[in-house]
C-alpha cells in the first residue's frame, strides 16, 4: 500500500505551484507588535480611528434593519455586481472627476486589495510583463504574485519601444501597468499631468492594460488637483467602455477600513467578466456593509474627507519638519502633498531592516523597511514611513529617536574599513 500523501509532511507537499509565490506582508506582520506597550508606530498606512463618524455607522446600521423589508435585504445574499444605490453614488463620485460612467461601469470589491487580485487573475498569465514603479505599492505585489509575472521598472527615459523589446527579449509581452499616481504608497509621489498622459499613450502604443490605484486620491493636502489617469483615458478613447484603464477604489482610507468596500470602475466587457471573477472569489461583498457604506456616503463623505485632511495635513507637516531639524547629513526624504507616507533614503550603508530591528528594540518605534516595495533589484537603504496614527508630539519624539538611531549606525559603519560603499 502506498503511504498517505497527508501523513509525516502533513499538507505542504499538495499545494499548487502558485502558492511558492504567496509570501507574508512585512507590513502585517509588523501590525502584531503594535500593542506593545509606548510603541510608536510608523508602520501600517491605518487610518486614525478618532477620523471614523461612529455615530453614522450606527445609525446606517440600525436605519438599515430598522424595517423588515429593509433587513432582509441587506442580511441576504445580493448581486455580484454590488448594491445598486451604492454603485449609483460612485458613478457619480467618479464623474465628478472626470470619469464619465454609469453603474454599469462599476464592481464593488471587498476593498480594493481584492480589486487588484481579481484583475490580476483576470489579465495575467505566467510569464506576462508587468511595468510599475520603483518602489510600488506591497500589497499589489503580493496579489500579482500568484499569478507568475516577470516586471519591468518604468522610468522617466524608457520608451514604449525599450519596454516591448525588454519584454519580447525574455519571450513575453506587456500585459498591464500598475502605478499609484496619487502620493503613492510607498513613495509619496504624485505623477505629474504629463505624466499621466505619456502613461496612456505608452498603454495605447503598446496595447496594454492601465491598473490605476487611486486609493489616497482624496487625501490632498497641497499642490493642483490633477483628473485621474482613467479620465484623460476615456478622454483619449471616447468614453470609459472604449478605454483601457481599470481604476480601484476605496472607501478604507476615507470612512471606514473595516467594511471592507471598494470597486473597480471601467469598461462594461471587462466589468462583466470581472465580476464572473468575484463570483468565483466570494460571490458577493457584504450586503449589509454596502448599504451602510452608502449611507454614510451620502451623509457625510464630503465632511469626513475635509476632517481627514485636515489632521493628516498637521502630521504630515510634524513629520517634515522633525526630519528637518534631526535627519543626519546623508539622509534624503520626499515631501508628499498628500496620502499618508513619507519615503527615506538611508545613508549608504545603512540597512532599514537592521535599523528596524534596532528601532523596536532599543527605541520603541516601528516603521516598514523599503525592501519589501521593489519588485526588482531591491534598495536596502530605505524605508517608509507612515504619519497617520501619531499626533505631532509622538511624530517629534519618534522622529529624534529614529534619527539618533541612523546617526550611530552610520558611525559604527565609518569605524569599520570598507563597510560603507563608494
Amino acid at each position: 500500500m502506498q503511504p498517505s500523501t497527508l501523513s509525516g509532511s502533513g499538507l505542504s507537499d499538495l499545494c499548487a505551484q502558485r502558492a511558492s509565490r504567496m509570501a507574508a506582508s512585512e507590513i502585517r506582520e509588523l501590525l502584531k507588535i503594535l500593542e506593545r506597550p509606548g510603541l510608536i508606530s510608523f508602520a501600517g498606512g491605518i487610518p486614525d480611528p478618532a477620523l471614523f463618524d461612529v455615530e453614522a455607522f450606527r445609525t446606517a446600521y440600525a436605519g438599515a434593519l430598522a424595517r423588515p423589508e429593509a433587513a432582509a435585504a441587506a442580511l441576504q445574499y445580493s448581486t455580484s455586481e454590488g448594491y445598486l444605490p451604492l454603485r449609483r453614488w460612485i458613478a457619480a463620485h467618479m464623474a465628478r472627476s472626470g470619469v464619465d460612467c454609469t453603474p454599469d461601469n462599476i464592481l464593488i470589491t471587498s476593498g480594493s486589495q481584492q480589486a487588484i487580485e481579481l484583475i490580476g487573475k483576470l489579465f495575467i498569465d505566467e510569464g506576462d510583463t508587468l511595468l510599475t514603479a520603483a518602489p510600488t505599492y506591497l500589497g499589489a505585489l503580493q496579489a500579482f504574485a500568484p499569478n507568475g509575472p516577470r516586471y519591468d521598472t518604468l522610468g522617466d527615459n524608457v520608451t514604449a519601444a525599450v519596454h516591448r523589446a525588454r519584454a519580447e527579449a525574455a519571450g513575453s509581452r506587456v500585459k498591464l501597468i500598475y502605478l499609484v499616481p496619487d502620493f503613492a504608497n510607498p513613495s509619496g509621489d504624485t505623477l505629474s499631468l504629463a505624466e499621466r498622459a505619456r502613461i496612456v499613450d505608452m498603454a495605447a502604443e503598446l496595447g496594454c492594460l492601465i491598473v490605476e490605484d487611486g486609493a489616497y486620491t482624496a487625501l490632498r493636502y497641497g499642490g493642483e488637483e490633477l483628473p485621474p489617469i482613467a479620465a484623460l483615458d476615456a478622454r483619449r478613447a471616447g468614453s470609459v467602455d472604449a478605454g483601457r484603464t481599470l481604476y480601484c477604489g476605496t472607501f478604507s482610507k476615507t470612512l471606514s477600513p473595516a467594511l471592507r468596500v471598494g470597486w473597480i470602475c471601467g469598461p462594461r466587457e471587462t466589468m462583466q467578466r470581472l465580476t464572473l471573477a468575484k463570483q468565483a472569489a466570494d460571490l458577493h461583498s457584504a450586503t449589509i456593509n454596502q448599504v451602510a457604506m452608502h449611507a454614510v456616503a451620502e451623509a457625510c463623505y464630503d465632511d469626513r474627507v475635509a476632517a481627514a485632511r485636515h489632521q493628516y495635513r498637521i502630521r504630515r507637516d510634524a513629520m517634515l519638519a522633525a526630519l528637518d531639524r534631526h535627519a543626519p547629513p546623508g539622509m534624503d526624504w520626499t515631501r508628499p502633498d498628500g496620502g499618508l507616507f513619507v519615503w527615506v533614503t538611508l545613508p549608504p550603508g545603512v540597512d532599514g531592516r537592521r535599523l528596524l530591528k534596532r528601532a523596536i528594540e532599543e527605541a520603541n518605534i516601528a516603521f516598514v523597511p523599503g525592501r519589501a516595495f521593489f519588485a526588482e533589484e531591491p534598495q536596502d537603504n530605505t524605508l517608509r514611513l507612515s504619519f497617520s496614527l501619531a499626533d505631532p508630539a509622538r511624530i517629534e519624539t519618534g522622529m529624534e529617536r529614529l534619527c539618533d538611531l541612523i546617526r550611530s549606525e552610520v558611525a559604527a559603519l565609518r569605524a569599520v574599513p570598507d563597510a560603507v560603499p563608494a
